[in-house]
């Protein structure tokens, strides 16, 4: 069954991060899961400057030796704001459900200047441009669709159009459920575009990836707990869904989430086995 985490709430995470080594602390374990590493040269053997707590010195990429902390090479190196308060910013942008301005972070934070959580701000959402970052992760389902409205509505005159593929976009798109969509224009509904696009938005961590019985989406073994599933007719009023397309589509109950836009091919998630 699909593993997905629960939001932190203010109390659990000020018990989590009271102060700036508890946060040093979580990002080394997040950092070095298997023990420090120089970023330079990626040596395991550095030596810990027992003075200057999470700070470490590699020999190996420099004569005098090169010292490093935990901070050096991510959005915190080079600040005079503590990790804490880094933390805290990060906690607000990830948990506001309509984004948060740097005006708000200035006045919640109690910072002196508009610059400064500006700056941070920015280098947040830096951070989450990282396209390891942005993968999608949970419940993903991966789709395709034409775009292109009836050839005597478009602007020019007559053209290509109507309920045919010529003449129309092809979008392929990625939603994890009550969460991110990443949607792009691709040339082609060949195996390398498809699987390309779905390999780029999807983490390889995702719990399940449904998408439909297209030949080009074969081969994505390699994403775990993949299921493929072709949409039943009775989707579109016209019988019942055959009995193994329910089977398939247990993980997909109580959604409470939208799917692509509409007129896509689509994992029914309606069905109720």
């Amino acid at each position: 069954m699909a593993q997905f985490t629960k939001q932190m709430t203010v109390g659990e995470f000020e018990a989590l991060f009271p102060d700036d080594d508890a946060c040093k602390a979580y990002l080394l374990r997040r950092r070095w899961p298997e023990g420090v590493r120089c970023p330079r040269c990626g040596n395991d053997k550095v030596a810990e400057l027992k003075a200057r707590p999470f700070h470490w010195q590699c020999k190996a990429c420099a004569p005098n030796g090169y010292r490093f902390s935990v901070l050096v090479g991510t959005i915190f190196e080079n600040t005079n704001v503590g990790l804490r308060d880094w933390f805290r910013v990060i906690y607000m942008m990830m948990t506001a459900k309509k984004g948060v301005a740097a005006l708000e972070v200035q006045r919640v934070m109690g910072f002196g200047s508009y610059g400064t959580a500006h700056y941070m701000c920015h280098r947040v959402r830096a951070g989450l441009a990282d396209p390891e970052f942005r993968k999608l992760m949970g419940i993903v389902e991966a789709d395709e669709t034409y775009v292109g409205g009836k050839a005597k509505n478009k602007h020019g005159g007559k053209g290509p159009g109507g309920r045919g593929t010529t003449g129309k976009l092809i979008v392929a798109g990625a939603v994890s459920r009550k969460g991110s969509v990443v949607a792009r224009v691709i040339d082609s509904t060949d195996a390398a575009t498809l699987q390309g696009f779905v390999r780029e938005a999807v983490s390889t961590k995702v719990d399940l990836l449904a998408t439909d019985e297209h030949a080009s989406y074969k081969g994505l073994e390699g994403l775990p707990a993949r299921v493929r599933a072709a949409r039943p007719q009775g989707i579109r009023g016209r019988g019942r869904p055959r009995p193994d397309d329910r089977r398939l589509l247990v993980a997909h109950q109580a959604r409470g989430h939208g799917h692509l836009p509409q007129g896509q091919r689509q994992v029914p998630a309606a069905l109720r086995g």
